[in-house]
């Protein structure tokens, strides 16, 4: 592990692979659960928020933009290879609004959900993946959108809530239709 901020311990985290670099302000929270792939990279700011049970596994050659905030209390597991961006927000746990529907919402359980986002993938700026939500390999996820359901692979994703526009392997920007 290298750090060109003030870095983590390397004995505290489940694994940790070779290069992983942990930008200034980077927060890590049960590092116990988390496990870190080789040549990862954290930027400033961002919060991995690890928790006392269930892991957060982050494959080989990722990166993680400034600002972002992956929670895995309800499990995460990200693929390989993938751009997470400045600002994303990952969750993996919310209020059970069913339950106790006379109580606050903020002091009603907590209900949990996995998230996986397969190999490959590109999370844009700011979008927001909600708990239970699978992503198959390679989806681009549009900058700003929100994932509340689960989608298969080489989709691209946009809107509120995001829906898939066609294939991730589609030139959407060309002037030449095909």
């Amino acid at each position: 592990m290298k750090s060109h901020g003030s870095g983590l311990p390397p004995w505290d985290f489940r694994s940790l692979g070779d290069g992983v670099v942990f930008e200034t302000g980077a927060l890590v929270f049960h590092p116990e659960t988390v496990s870190i792939g080789a040549d990862c990279y954290v930027g400033h700011y961002a919060i991995l928020k690890g928790y006392y049970r269930n892991e957060m596994r982050i494959g080989a050659g990722s990166w993680i933009g400034q600002a972002a905030f992956l929670h895995s209390a309800g499990g995460l597991t990200i693929g390989d290879a993938v751009g997470i961006g400045p600002g994303v927000k990952i969750l993996t746990s919310a209020h059970d609004l069913a339950s106790e529907p006379d109580r606050p919402i903020m002091h009603r359980p907590l209900a949990f959900a996995p998230v996986v986002i397969g190999d490959g993938c590109d999370l844009g700026a700011g979008a927001v993946i909600l708990p239970g939500v699978e992503l198959g390999e390679r989806v681009q996820v549009g900058a700003g959108a929100v994932v509340t359901k689960s989608f298969g692979s080489d989709q691209t994703l946009v809107g509120v809530p995001a829906r898939s526009v066609g294939r991730s392997d589609t030139d959407f920007g060309s002037e030449n239709p095909s």
